[in-house]
């Protein structure tokens, strides 16, 4: 079993603290929050071993997962890869594209592993249909939460649309070509509703809105190719794949078909996917176990993550030029 330890004992650093104790694939050897009161509250709630200090818990760990605030990931991160020990650290991996491409530098020179918590790369809806997308041309997400002081700190680009922006990237084998987008602050001081656009060298085009001023929840994507069309609801976690296919000659009562002005017939296929219940947080952290183990790959890697910053921060400085 690989020894874990965790940086940072906030909202979600409880929840990975949690998850890795009960994970049959790691030791939960204890956290350190740099706030004492919350460090020591945390302690005696949960029995979570209490390390005093960043260098002692990397001492006594394998793996460190970085559940800190963005700010911290740098050099949290670089304290831990100089140490040579692996590292999970939380989305966005960093607080810009410079300090991403730093940690990749040093996990290549230290020769250790990285996983970035991408989480909806796990959500078993899109799972589920991963291996159906092939490559889409036109991508179309909306991803609304109600609204929740946290996180309020940073626009919603790296709060909630990076989540879309990673599993579109990892599903579009394309460099980015262009990059339209708009912002509205409503209520905070940084944009609390984005659109944008991006547009693929292969000729895919990607539309993205992102709120947290919605009244309520949604996050669904929808990815239209040649002859098919799928829908994930990361939410509900329903999937379904609409598919066309040449229509027969002799079609039965209940066939779906459609005719074009052309006159070429098409049959319509439902596919619901099965979607395999699962607690995607303890999904990632477990298949990172499973690279280390196995010196295989991550699912998603620190290039990866920073792919995902890169595009991003592109998306804001478009918004800034409008400005």
């Amino acid at each position: 079993m690989l020894k874990v330890g965790v940086l940072g004992a906030g909202h979600l650093g409880k929840i990975h603290l949690r998850l890795l104790n009960q994970s049959e694939k790691y030791e939960l050897v204890g956290f350190y929050d740099a706030f004492e009161e919350n460090a020591n509250k945390v302690a005696a709630e949960f029995g979570y071993k209490k390390f005093d200090s960043i260098a002692e818990l990397i001492a006594a760990v394998d793996v460190v997962d970085i559940v800190t605030p963005t700010m911290q990931h740098f050099d949290c991160a670089k304290q831990v890869i100089e140490a040579g020990k692996h590292i999970f650290i939380e989305k966005p991996i960093s607080n810009t594209v410079a300090e991403a491409e730093e940690i990749i530098a040093l996990a290549n020179k230290y020769n250790v592993k990285g996983q970035v918590g991408h989480v909806e790369r796990f959500n078993p809806a899109f799972t589920a249909v991963k291996d159906k997308i092939k490559n889409p041309m036109f991508i179309e997400t909306h991803r609304l939460a109600e609204f929740n002081p946290r996180g309020t700190d940073v626009p919603v680009v790296l709060d909630l649309m990076i989540h879309d922006i990673d599993a579109i990237l990892s599903v579009v084998k394309s460099k980015v070509k262009s990059i339209n987008a708009s912002s509205v602050a409503v209520i905070s001081d940084s944009p609390d509703i984005t659109n944008a656009r991006i547009e693929f060298e292969n000729g895919c085009v990607a539309n993205i809105t992102s709120s947290r001023i919605s009244m309520k929840n949604m996050r669904k994507s929808r990815f239209f190719q040649k002859d098919a069309y799928i829908s994930v609801d990361y939410l509900d976690k329903v999937c379904e794949i609409v598919r066309m296919q040449d229509a027969p000659e002799v079609p039965g009562d209940f066939d779906m078909i459609l005719q074009n002005a052309e006159g070429v017939k098409k049959q319509i296929y439902f596919d619901n996917p099965n979607v395999q219940a699962n607690n995607a947080i303890l999904d990632e952290l477990e298949t990172f176990a499973d690279a280390i183990n196995n010196n295989t790959t991550p699912i998603v890697t620190l290039e990866d993550g920073t792919e995902a910053l890169r595009v991003a921060y592109q998306i804001i400085d478009c918004m800034n030029a409008r400005k």
